[in-house]
């Protein structure tokens, strides 16, 4: 059986519910963005969002892309850093709990954190406390930990880490695995645009974008940006929202749908996305096929809050899962 790797940013999402954008005006942050800020300011607008419901579940972009993989029945594995703090071992059991390999080395400070504001819109709008995630370094990375896996799956929040990220898809390719590469977003691509076309362009195999991060990296709109994207990788996603996707893999450009859901929460669309269009590919199907699987479960987890969903929605996915495999090819 073919296996997946991830690694990214270990953290805790804490998903909060307000009632219009207020907050994210008084705390200047860009709505749809993801902002890096400090102990300090996170734990300021912990307190300022006390009033509001919230939820909290392990998170990471990619850890909830393998989290994913790990549910639809592949073998997984992450590298993710962690404190020795309640936080970090919640992430660990929860790796475990879900049949995933967690490579989760010990770092200093606290386990970080993700706070998402969730608008009535389901827009979610990030401040993140990377805390010790941020200590993960290229000397924590080494060869062994790529044998056995076909797929390396890691995060564009990554890429402010230049000599980490190289080192890791240098590795990867030693080691003959494929490196799939989620731009995660547009802040992020806008100040790393130099550094991920270089990345790009020389390791990247599957880059997944939505339309804001494929137009930062690009400068151009949804399928002009994904013709550009697929001439650095062999097989490129652009997701539009509401129209579904598109993949352009072999010059050949598949235009995937959505299905029908009610969004409250957009977090983790992205990333479940992903989960089910790289099952997709180690199984052998075609893009379009890949794209449905994917939009599959990007649909599902907009119905919760969060980037988890219930065993029992697992059982009903993995059944649509297997009649999407086993239709006629397209």
């Amino acid at each position: 059986m073919k296996k997946i790797l991830g690694m990214g940013n270990t953290l805790v999402d804490i998903m909060v519910r307000v009632p219009d954008e207020k907050l994210l005006h008084a705390f200047e942050l860009e709505k749809g963005g993801m902002r890096l800020v400090d102990a300090g300011f996170i734990q300021q607008l912990i307190n300022a969002c006390e009033i509001y419901p919230s939820e909290k579940a392990p998170g990471g972009s990619a850890a909830n892309t393998i989290n994913g993989l790990s549910n639809l029945g592949l073998s997984t594995g992450f590298i993710g850093k962690v404190a020795n703090d309640i936080n970090g071992t919640f992430m660990r059991d929860d790796m475990i709990s879900n049949n995933i390999h967690p490579m989760l080395l010990r770092g200093q400070a606290p386990t970080g954190v993700a706070l998402a504001l969730v608008t009535p819109d389901a827009e979610r709008t990030f401040a993140v406390n990377l805390g010790c995630a941020i200590e993960l370094a290229p000397d924590d990375i080494h060869s062994e930990m790529f044998h056995g896996y076909s797929i390396f799956h890691i995060e564009g929040y990554l890429v402010q880490n230049h000599d980490l990220l190289r080192t890791a898809v240098t590795m990867a390719k030693e080691n003959g695995v494929k490196v799939s590469l989620d731009l995660a977003s547009f802040d992020v691509v806008r100040d790393n645009e130099s550094f991920l076309r270089e990345i790009l362009t020389n390791y990247v195999d599957i880059v997944f974008a939505n339309e804001d991060e494929a137009r930062a990296f690009t400068g151009k709109e949804p399928t002009d940006a994904l013709h550009a994207l697929a001439n650095l990788c062999e097989m490129a996603i652009v997701k539009t929202g509401k129209t579904g996707s598109m993949a352009k893999h072999d010059g050949v450009v598949h235009q995937i749908g959505i299905l029908p859901a009610t969004s409250i929460d957009t977090t983790g669309a992205g990333d479940l996305y992903a989960a089910g269009f790289l099952y997709g590919m180690v199984n052998d199907l075609s893009p379009a096929k890949c794209g449905q699987i994917g939009a599959l479960l990007a649909g599902k987890v907009i119905e919760v809050m969060g980037a988890k969903l219930p065993p029992a929605t697992w059982k009903l996915i993995n059944a649509q899962v297997k009649e999407i495999v086993g239709a006629p090819k397209k």
